[in-house]
C-alpha cells in the first residue's frame, strides 16, 4: 500500500468534498501524519472515512473521522497566537492540528491511559507547544485560564455557562450540542456579555464523560 496515495486520496475525496479548502489546513493534513497518533492495529484504517476506536488503548474512546477535523480546524480560523484548551485528548491527533495553528494548546483527558498515549504521540511527533493533562474538564478548567479558543470532542446536551467565564474577550467555544438522533457542531463566540452562535453541520458523536445536560421539561 502507498500510504501517501493513500493521504492524497483522502484530502481529494473526503476533505475537499466537505468544503475544506484552506491550503494551510491541507498542507498540515500531508505534513502531520494521522496514521502515527493511533494505535498499531488502527493504523491500517487511520485515513479511512470512519470514527476510529482507540483500541486498546480505550475501550470506548474513538478519532473523529478526518473530514471532521479538518472542517473544525478550517471553520476556527486560528491565527497562530490564541491558548487553547481541548477538552478530550484521544490519541493527541487534533491536540497537534491545534498547536500547528495556535501558540499553546493545553488538552485534558479524563482517561490517563489515553493522556499518556496522547503525550506519547505528540513527543514523537515533535509537537512542544501542546501538554496533556488528566482531569475532568467537561464544565470547563480554570487552571490555566483564559483561553482564546475552547474545543470539546464530545458532545453535549448544552454548554455550561461556565465555560464562557473561562475564554477571553471575542473568544470562542466549538462544541456539538444536542443528544441523539440530532446533534449540531457549533462555533459559539462571546462578545462581551452575549454569545453568537455558528451552526456549521450536522453529526452524531459520543458524549463527552460527565457532559452537562439540559434541565428536565417540568411540568
Amino acid at each position: 500500500m502507498n500510504i501517501e496515495q493513500v493521504r492524497f486520496n483522502m484530502i481529494e475525496q473526503q476533505i475537499r468534498t466537505w468544503d475544506v479548502l484552506d491550503t494551510d489546513v491541507l498542507d498540515l493534513l500531508h505534513e502531520l501524519k494521522r496514521e502515527t497518533f493511533v494505535p498499531a492495529p488502527q493504523k491500517p484504517y487511520a485515513l479511512m472515512d470512519v470514527e476510529l476506536p482507540l483500541a486498546p488503548v480505550s475501550a470506548t474512546a474513538k478519532m473523529w473521522p478526518p473530514r471532521v477535523e479538518a472542517r473544525v480546524l478550517q471553520d476556527l480560523d486560528l491565527k497562530g497566537d490564541e491558548r487553547v484548551l481541548e477538552v478530550g485528548s484521544g490519541g493527541g491527533y487534533l491536540t497537534a492540528l491545534l498547536a500547528a495553528r495556535a501558540k499553546q494548546v493545553t488538552s485534558v483527558e479524563i482517561d490517563p491511559a489515553l493522556a499518556a498515549f496522547a503525550s506519547e504521540n505528540l513527543r514523537a511527533a515533535g509537537v512542544a507547544n501542546a501538554t496533556v493533562a488528566v482531569g475532568d474538564a467537561a464544565h470547563g478548567w480554570p487552571s490555566a485560564r483564559p483561553y482564546d479558543v475552547i474545543v470539546f470532542t464530545g458532545s453535549m446536551e448544552v454548554v455550561p455557562d461556565q465555560v464562557f467565564a473561562e475564554l477571553t474577550a471575542n473568544g470562542k467555544v466549538f462544541a456539538i450540542v444536542g443528544k441523539a438522533p440530532v446533534m449540531r457542531a457549533k462555533i459559539l463566540r462571546r462578545i462581551g456579555e452575549s454569545i453568537e452562535e455558528r451552526v456549521l453541520f450536522e453529526t452524531m458523536v459520543a458524549p463527552l464523560v460527565h457532559a452537562a445536560t439540559a434541565p428536565a421539561f417540568v411540568f
